[in-house]
C-alpha cells in the first residue's frame, strides 16, 4: 500500500512539475494597446469612443458612397482579416471595418457584456457615430451571426447582407480549433489568461484554413500578438459563455434583405450543411461554395471571394 501511495504521489509530482515547466515556458503577460499599436494599428486607424471603449476602426475608400460596406470579423480575429477584400473594394466603395469587443486592439467591454444583442447594438452605435444611415453588412463566423442579427434588429439600416461561413444556428463542428476548446474548458480557460503557447495559435489557424500551408509565421504573429492584448483572453472565455448560437435561429426566415452566402467547402468548424440551411431559410438568397477553402475564405483567398461579392453587388 505504501508503494502505491508513493507511485501515485510521484505521478502527481511529475504532472505538477510538468505543468509548472509548461506554464513558465509559455507564460505571456498581457500587452497594452500602446505596445501593440506600432505593428497592428494601420496608418489610417482611428480609435472612437463607444460605450466606454476605444474601438479600433478603419474607414477607407470613397467618401461620397451613400451606402458603405461594413465588415465584421469572427472570433479571435481582427479587422485585418479583411485586408484583401478592402484592397479591391475601396476603389469603388466606402469600406468600414473595426475590431469587435473582446478582440484586436479594441479589447474587452467595461461590463463584460458579449451577448449577441449587445454586439448588434454596438454595430448600430458605431455606424451612428460615423453618421452612416444605411449600409451593406458582411460578416464571417461570429461576425456573420452579428450581421444577420443586426439586419433583423435594424432592418431600415441594413440594405444588403453577406454571410461568410456564418454562425447562428446550433452547430456540431467536425473539428474544433484547440484554442476554442481551451477557452470553453474549465480550469484550462483560467490558465489561458496567463499562458499562450504559440503552437496553440498556429494549430488553431491551420484548423480553420482549407490549405494549412498558407498559414505563415507573419499570420501567426498577428493572431498571437492581438490575443495577448490586455483583457482579450478573459473576454474570449466570456464571449463563449454568452454568445451562444441558436438564440435567434428561429428568426432567420424573417431576414428580408438581399443576401449573399459564401462558404468554404472545407470548413470543419461550421460545416457546409449550415450554409445550405441559411440558403433554405433566407428567401431569395444566393449561395456560393468554394471547394478548396475553409472557415475564413475571405482571408485564405480574398480575390476569389471578393469577386463573388462584386458580382452580387453589381446585380
Amino acid at each position: 500500500m505504501k508503494l502505491v501511495f508513493k507511485l501515485i504521489g510521484g505521478s502527481l509530482l511529475i504532472a505538477f512539475l510538468g505543468a509548472i515547466t509548461f506554464s513558465a515556458i509559455n507564460w505571456v503577460p498581457d500587452r497594452s494597446v500602446e505596445q501593440l499599436k506600432s505593428r497592428w494599428a494601420k496608418p489610417a486607424s482611428q480609435f472612437i469612443e463607444i460605450d466606454g471603449m476605444q474601438v479600433h476602426l478603419l474607414d477607407e475608400g470613397l467618401r461620397d458612397d451613400p451606402t458603405p460596406i461594413v465588415l465584421l470579423h469572427g472570433t479571435s480575429s481582427s479587422l485585418h482579416t479583411w485586408d484583401g477584400w478592402v484592397d479591391v473594394l475601396k476603389k469603388d466603395h466606402r469600406v468600414i471595418r473595426f475590431d469587435l469587443p473582446a478582440f484586436g486592439l479594441t479589447g474587452p467591454t467595461p461590463d463584460s457584456n458579449y451577448t449577441i444583442e449587445y454586439y448588434s447594438q454596438l454595430v448600430a452605435g458605431v455606424l451612428r457615430k460615423l453618421q452612416v444611415d444605411q449600409y451593406i453588412l458582411a460578416g464571417n463566423s461570429l461576425g456573420g451571426y452579428i450581421a444577420w442579427a443586426t439586419a433583423l434588429r435594424h432592418p431600415d439600416q441594413v440594405t444588403q447582407l453577406i454571410l461568410v461561413d456564418s454562425s447562428g444556428y446550433p452547430f456540431e463542428a467536425q473539428s474544433m480549433p484547440i484554442g476554442f476548446r481551451i477557452a470553453t474548458f474549465p480550469v484550462l480557460n483560467t490558465l489561458m489568461k496567463y499562458v499562450l503557447p504559440r503552437g496553440v495559435i498556429e494549430g488553431s489557424l491551420k484548423n480553420v484554413y482549407g490549405n494549412p500551408s498558407l498559414v505563415t509565421p507573419e499570420l501567426v504573429d498577428r493572431y498571437f500578438d492581438l490575443t495577448s492584448r490586455a483583457g482579450n483572453r478573459q473576454a474570449l472565455v466570456e464571449r463563449f459563455r454568452q454568445t451562444q448560437p441558436g438564440v435567434m435561429a428561429q428568426k432567420v426566415p424573417q431576414i428580408k434583405q438581399p443576401t449573399l452566402i459564401l462558404w468554404g467547402a472545407l470548413d470543419k468548424l461550421i460545416p457546409f450543411e449550415y450554409g445550405k440551411r441559411f440558403h433554405k431559410d433566407i428567401a431569395g438568397s444566393k449561395l456560393v461554395l468554394f471547394d478548396e477553402l475553409g472557415h475564413v475564405p475571405q482571408e485564405e483567398d480574398p480575390l476569389a471571394t471578393v469577386a463573388a461579392l462584386k458580382g452580387f453587388l453589381a446585380q
